[in-house]
Formats: structure tokens, sequence, C-alpha cells
């Protein structure tokens, strides 16, 4: 088993819950708890375990990740033990897209989204802040993996996640998980108010 433990990461809607299911369509384990079910904005699952949220005061399972994958909004990942050794997958998607997404689900929960204006300086000051200290971890490497790119290529970006794993996962297996169906938040359309 490799002592590397893989790490989906990625502002939220920005492909993560997608990248889980490459990993375990391609062979790799994925380590999920199911809490948060399948729903209209994640039809194929969210693919979250609760206790990454708690990393910060209880990490003593995190030995038993190693070789395995689970997701983590990238938030979190300056709570990531430095005794570990990490391969980051960080997923990046179009602003206005992962916006647009992010809008939609949280009227459907109910929920006030920020103004982008607010919102899309405070996202890039943390991804600059953020890529800046993980550049700095010896402990980590990061592929950076762009959502779109995925959905449009979809074998090559499945090989470059396979080559950065050190060959580990079905190429093939990968590239079937992408699913261009599922890709409907492509930012507003006219007259689009769903």
């Amino acid at each position: 088993m490799s002592p590397e433990i893989i790490v989906v990461s990625g502002l939220p809607r920005s492909g993560t819950s997608l990248m889980m299911q490459m990993l375990d369509n391609g062979g790799i384990e994925v380590l999920t708890d199911g809490v948060r079910a399948a729903d209209t904005d994640n039809p194929r699952g969210y693919y979250e375990l609760e206790k990454v949220k708690r990393l910060k005061h209880d990490a003593s399972w995190l030995p038993q990740a190693r070789g395995k994958a689970f997701k983590m909004v990238s938030q979190l990942l300056y709570d990531l033990p430095a005794s570990e050794t990490y391969r980051v997958l960080f997923m990046e998607r179009d602003f206005d897209e992962m916006l647009f997404s992010q809008e939609k689900m949280l009227r459907r929960l109910g929920r006030p989204a920020a103004p982008r204006e607010q919102i899309i300086p405070a996202y890039r000051q943390h991804l600059k802040r953020l890529h800046d200290w993980l550049g700095q971890q010896e402990n980590s490497a990061v592929l950076n993996v762009s959502y779109n790119a995925l959905l449009d290529r979809p074998a090559e970006e499945a090989r470059r996640v396979s080559a950065f794993l050190g060959g580990r996962g079905d190429v093939a297996g990968m590239a079937r998980s992408v699913d261009t169906t599922l890709y409907r938040n492509r930012g507003p359309v006219a007259g689009d108010t769903a």
C-alpha cells in the first residue's frame, strides 16, 4: 500500500465529487461515510467523510487513510498534519460556473448567497495564499485539475491523474466517470432563474 494519502480538494462546487467518483471507479479506495446523501445538486453523491471536518482536533484515524483518498474543502487543507505525506488533487473551475452552481444550490436550500463582488476577491485571495503555502509543504505534492478540461478531455486528464499518483488508477475507469449530461451549471443563461 502506498504511504501517501490522496486528498481531493478545491473550492465548493469545483468538481471534487467528480474526482472522487473517478478515483473510486479507477479502483482506488475512497473514504466516505454516506452521511450526506445524493441529491439534485450531486446526483451521484458527495463522497464526503464527516471526520475530515474535525481533523484539526482528531487526526488519530489518518494513518489508516494511507494509500486511500478522501475529500477535503480547500479551507481545511491547513489542518493536514505534517506527519503524513499527501498527494493533493486540487480541482479548479471557471469562477462564474462555480458560483452559478453554488447559488443554485443555496437557493434550493433556502439560504442566501454572498454577493459575487465580495466572494470572488475573497476566493482569489484564499487560493493565492493556499497555493503559496502548499508550495512550501515538503510532505505534499499538488496536481491542479481543471474541471472544464476534465469534461472536454476525460481520458487525457485521467492519464494525468494516474501519472501523478504513480500509475495508480485505471485510466479507462476514471474517464468513464465523466458524464457531460451532469454538466448543467455552465453559467447563467438568458432567462434562467432556476
